[in-house]
């Protein structure tokens, strides 16, 4: 047996996300924000936040990453994963609880504006524009 020690996975990262979206004349309308290095468009997310509920954490993500602030219920829509891409460290799982946020408030300026675009997208594009195959499922599932 061998001294060296045993190399593990790190954990799944645990994070919240906020699915932004308003009734539109021709129907559901989700925004979506592009992330920071990658450009990919996705939903607001981050960690989780002491002293904030899930729910709550994700409609803090939401005002900081798109500048928006509306309802947020507590019940999640769903979970999905995807790997996050990490400057000079390997690559991590991260396992996402979405949560709905129907947009009452959309800021003109807000603190990420310039590391990041917000867009409005139909239902069908928003599945479109983003990568991770459980999102996809959750925006084309959703029913307000």
């Amino acid at each position: 047996m061998s001294d060296q020690p045993i190399r593990t996975q790190p954990a799944e990262r645990r994070q919240v996300a906020a699915l932004p979206w308003r009734r539109g004349s021709d129907g559901i309308e989700i925004m979506l924000v592009t992330s920071r290095e990658t450009r990919r468009w996705v939903t607001p997310k981050g960690g989780r936040m002491a002293g904030k509920t899930d729910a709550e954490a994700a409609a803090q993500e939401a005002l900081e990453e798109a500048g928006i602030e509306g309802d947020t219920p507590e019940t999640p829509l769903g979970v999905f994963r995807y790997l996050k891409m990490l400057k000079r460290r390997a690559p991590r799982w991260c396992v996402v609880t979405l949560y709905a946020l129907e947009v009452r408030v959309e800021h003109p300026a807000w603190h990420e504006q310039a590391e990041r675009e917000r867009a409005w997208f139909s239902r069908d594009e928003a599945v479109r524009r983003v990568d991770e195959p459980d999102l996809k499922a959750l925006i084309a599932a959703f029913q307000p």
